[in-house]
């Protein structure tokens, strides 16, 4: 199957080629974890866990890599405010996030490597970039030289004169240019460790291209991320590559757009931001998990009234016909898991540069098929049983939490009791057995 998506990197939809065939490299930027993750936060973790599902489900192996970033200025100023060590802190936020991609049905990472586990690494590739003349020190602060990068601006497409009379540049008089970033930096207060330079911890941009190198010892398929991550971060990923080992890190680069809540953008100062965890516990995981994804990648997403009762009605839609069929399955004797055509055009839609929203359209007009065929008086079991382990797939490929449930000897026998007594219009016994039906998650 080719597979085609928006490389941010060429600016256009290009066609995949992994650099192994079979296989696919992919590294995504994690959290700086030193507070409970919102809404938004989820919206990249979400899109590339259901991206890595579509790969393997069609044959690729994947291997998928997501970090921490465990120390940062806001870390040590909340250890401070709070009188705990730094690990404290990113320990106990780690465990935070974790419990909403387990929510999220999120599949684990081949590694999630933590920036204080590659300091000596961290230090040595600075040291090369010093030694290469691709960096300076400047009182103990290392700076990565910006004016001597011919391709620098090449992802965010954003060149250096716009750059220098722009405001997203962080000040700094030891710089040479406003341009230049922060390799090593020294450190005062919090964390810190010993380097050639100083005391202190090593800046934010040189963290993913160590632990990339050190993970996949060269370049990789896809980097991805946040929209907000292709500049400055990304940008300065590539420009120290480009200075150590003369690439782009990755081939392919891939980004998902922010997200409004109620049509206005989330910020603290307007008071709308919405904690992944509250959403979850408020909306349940699947809802989320749908609103998420039905939405172009490179669209800006709308979390709204509107949009979570869409998503609730699509899954209930996805239930109601899901349980059904896996009853009638397990009544009849057929295996509940199996293969099936009717996923090609839902798998053909995310090969179109993952587009989700169509795949979801396709998945209820499986759905819609079901229920038209399951109304029948003599139903096509054949027909049934391929819509059902087409929606398994399906929902597998998107995160949702519907499984092929197995029933035992007993509650098959509970359900044609039920069944008898509802027949008999005895309403009070196919009532009773009906609310162990549905405690067991059987209707």
């Amino acid at each position: 199957m080719n597979i085609k998506f928006f490389n941010s990197l060429s600016g256009k939809v290009e066609e995949f080629k992994p650099i192994k065939e079979g296989e696919v490299s992919i590294y995504v930027c994690g959290p700086t974890v030193y507070n409970d993750p919102h809404i938004g936060n989820m919206r990249p973790v979400v899109f590339f866990d259901t991206f890595r599902k579509f790969l393997e489900t069609i044959g690729y192996k994947v291997k998928f890599v997501s970090n921490y970033t465990d120390v940062d200025d806001k870390i040590i100023k909340k250890a401070l405010e709070e009188h705990k060590s730094e690990k404290e802190i990113t320990t106990f936020y780690i465990s935070e996030y974790e419990n909403c991609l387990k929510a999220l049905n999120v599949a684990e990472a081949y590694e999630n490597p933590k920036v204080t586990d590659y300091i000596p690494s961290i230090i040595s590739y600075i040291d090369g970039l010093v030694k290469n003349g691709s960096a300076y020190v400047n009182d103990g602060e290392v700076f990565f030289n910006v004016a001597d990068d011919e391709t620098y601006g090449c992802l965010s497409k954003i060149n250096k004169e716009d750059l220098i009379s722009g405001a997203r540049i962080e000040q700094n008089s030891k710089k040479k240019s406003p341009l230049d970033f922060l390799l090593w930096k020294e450190t005062k207060e919090g964390i810190k460790w010993e380097s050639p330079w100083c005391k202190g911890r090593p800046g934010w941009h040189t963290e993913c291209c160590v632990m990339i190198d050190t993970i996949f010892k060269g370049m990789i398929d896809i980097h991805g991320g946040g929209m907000d991550l292709k500049f400055p971060h990304h940008e300065n990923e590539i420009a120290q590559a480009e200075a150590m080992h003369h690439n782009k890190i990755a081939n392919y680069w891939l980004h998902t757009a922010m997200m409004n809540i109620k049509g206005e953008k989330m910020s603290k100062s307007l008071g709308n931001v919405i904690l992944a965890k509250d959403a979850i516990k408020e909306y349940g995981a699947d809802t989320i998990r749908l609103l998420l994804l039905n939405c172009d990648y490179r669209s800006i997403l709308n979390f709204s009234d509107d949009t979570i009762k869409d998503c609730a009605s699509i899954l209930q839609k996805i239930g109601f016909i899901y349980k059904k069929l896996n009853l009638l399955l397990n009544l009849e004797g057929i295996d509940l898991v199996g293969k099936t055509c009717k996923t090609q055009v839902f798998l053909e839609d995310l090969a179109n540069d993952v587009n989700i929203p169509n795949g979801i359209t396709h998945l209820l007009d499986i759905i819609k098929e079901a229920n038209v065929e399951f109304r029948k008086k003599d139903k096509n079991l054949e027909i049934l049983k391929e819509d059902f382990y087409a929606i398994s797939q399906i929902s597998y490929i998107l995160g949702l939490h519907f499984e092929p449930q197995k029933l035992s000897e007993e509650e098959l026998n509970l359900y044609k009791e039920y069944l008898k007594y509802k027949s008999e219009k005895d309403f009070v016994k196919s009532d009773e057995i009906r609310k162990i039906l549905l405690e067991k998650n059987i209707l």
